[in-house]
């Protein structure tokens, strides 16, 4: 067991102004994901273990379509641009992946929760494909009777036939990036459809009455007011839709939305305003009424709105991963499919295997999968982690009593209030959720690994397996 000598990194600052100043990094979108790499000539045997073994845990799939119509300002995961004759042959190969997992040991285990269509932008493809791709993968995975299916996707492309054919297919769960309302806002953005043609987009997805509509919405744009965001929000209880995400604007360099912020051109809501934004959208949302869920997920008093897969991506569940650059994890192992679409298409048509990327589990994984569920319900449960540090192969000092330093601090600082046998989050904690959750994983695997395999730094995460998705692309950073 190893030790830290210095626990000031792990801290947050005592201050009066805790959502502006309990933390000086930026807010990143998920918190490290506790694996070790795999060596490269280790890899297809790593692999082959992963097929060749039931699963034990809850399970999902995500199916990457790595294509946009066109590069929005603020993305730094841009890949590649769509073209109408690239969609039936893409469809064709996600479509042969996922049958090279028939008869393997790893399909079985509990049915599959969720399954996710990502991008990149799966609305995009044409209707047809559309109904190839969904009914495909439900006939090709194990998937529950209870499955949320949901097609993320824009309001650019997202006509009503597509929407029939999706819903004919199966999809009972929209998720579209609508990001703000504010047609000035959203041609600065990049962003082509109007503050009219967004709703009338909503509304007819409402009326068809078939799945639960979701959209994302951002924080801290350039040009944005509190009076914008309240609009904003306004308009997503008017309309009735059964969840929406906020998100605070993610300045990556070398963006098209980053240049022009350099040249002057644009000025976003500054780093330490943006708890001003969090706390005033969240004001918003009780008065009319919302429930939240995590602490950037918010759900309607409807029945539709579960949001499975999203919880089980940011706290450990196995879940498949089709199409070029998508990541998964089976088996507790994580995977990268090649990003690059020409390499992963050979591969694929060849009928050989398109990951080149994989990491394990260490012995602190289910731990820190414990604390990351707590997290991203906003209450940390001491009894949870207790149980995942019985069933983990971790040794030594009580869990617990090494995160009690942190777990006080926080309270200190305003995070967290302790409730029963709990630790909820407060709302300045429920804004910092990612840094505080960076921080207590980092702070035990400082004690528990070695190292190499921890990375003492505290506070810098690692890259997540579904970095090229919309839980990466549009999340809580400045």
């Amino acid at each position: 067991m190893t030790a830290i000598s210095d626990p000031t990194p792990y801290f947050a600052k005592v201050t009066q102004t805790p959502l502006a100043d309990a933390f000086d990094d930026g807010r990143q979108a998920h918190s490290t994901n506790g694996q070790v790499p795999v060596a490269n000539d280790e890899q297809e045997a790593a692999w082959q273990d992963c097929l060749n073994t039931g699963r034990t845990a809850p399970g999902m799939a995500y199916v990457h379509i790595p294509f946009c119509e066109n590069h929005c300002l603020f993305c730094g995961f841009y890949q590649n641009p769509w073209r109408v004759d690239a969609g039936a042959s893409y469809v064709d190969l996600v479509l042969k992946q996922a049958a090279t997992f028939e008869g393997k040991k790893v399909m079985e285990g509990p049915p599959l929760r969720a399954l996710y269509f990502g991008g990149g932008t799966p609305t995009a493809l044409a209707a047809k494909d559309i109904d190839r791709l969904v009914s495909g993968l439900r006939t090709l995975l194990p998937l529950a009777p209870d499955c949320e299916i949901t097609l993320e996707g824009r309001v650019h492309s997202f006509t009503e036939d597509k929407m029939e054919a999706a819903f004919k297919a199966g999809v009972n769960r929209v998720s579209l990036g609508v990001q703000t309302f504010d047609t000035r806002i959203r041609r600065s953005l990049g962003r082509k459809r109007t503050k009219d043609d967004v709703i009338r987009t909503l509304q007819t997805l409402m009326a068809m009455d078939s799945a639960a509509i979701v959209i994302d919405m951002m924080y801290g744009l350039p040009g944005q007011t509190l009076k914008s965001w309240q609009d904003d929000l306004t308009i997503v209880d008017q309309l009735g839709l059964d969840g929406v995400d906020h998100y605070g604007l993610n300045l990556i360099p070398g963006t098209p939305l980053m240049l022009s912020i350099e040249k002057g051109k644009l000025e976003p809501v500054t780093r330490k305003q943006l708890g001003t934004y969090y706390a005033y959208g969240t004001e918003v949302m009780q008065t009319m009424g919302w429930e939240q869920i995590s602490p950037s997920h918010w759900r309607n008093l409807g029945l539709r709105e579960r949001s499975v897969y999203n919880f089980g991506a940011k706290t450990g569940w196995d879940f498949f991963a089709f199409g070029s650059g998508a990541g998964g994890k089976l088996n507790g192992c994580s995977f990268f499919n090649n990003p690059s679409l020409a390499a992963y298409g050979k591969l694929v048509e060849a009928g050989k295997n398109p990951v080149i990327g994989m990491s394990r589990p260490t012995a602190f994984t289910p731990v820190m999968n414990a604390i990351r569920a707590g997290m991203e319900r906003s209450r940390i449960d001491p009894s949870a982690i207790r149980t995942a540090q019985l069933e983990s192969r971790m040794k030594g000092q009580d869990v617990l009593e090494l995160l009690q330093p942190l777990l006080e601090q926080y309270q200190e600082a305003g995070l967290m209030v302790s409730r029963h046998r709990f630790f909820d989050l407060t709302l300045p904690g429920r804004f910092w959720n990612v840094q505080m959750t960076q921080r207590m994983v980092a702070w035990l695997s400082g004690h528990f690994l070695p190292p190499d395999q921890s990375g003492n730094a505290g506070h810098k995460p690692s890259r997540h397996p579904h970095s090229n998705h919309k839980n990466a692309r549009k999340t809580e950073h400045v």
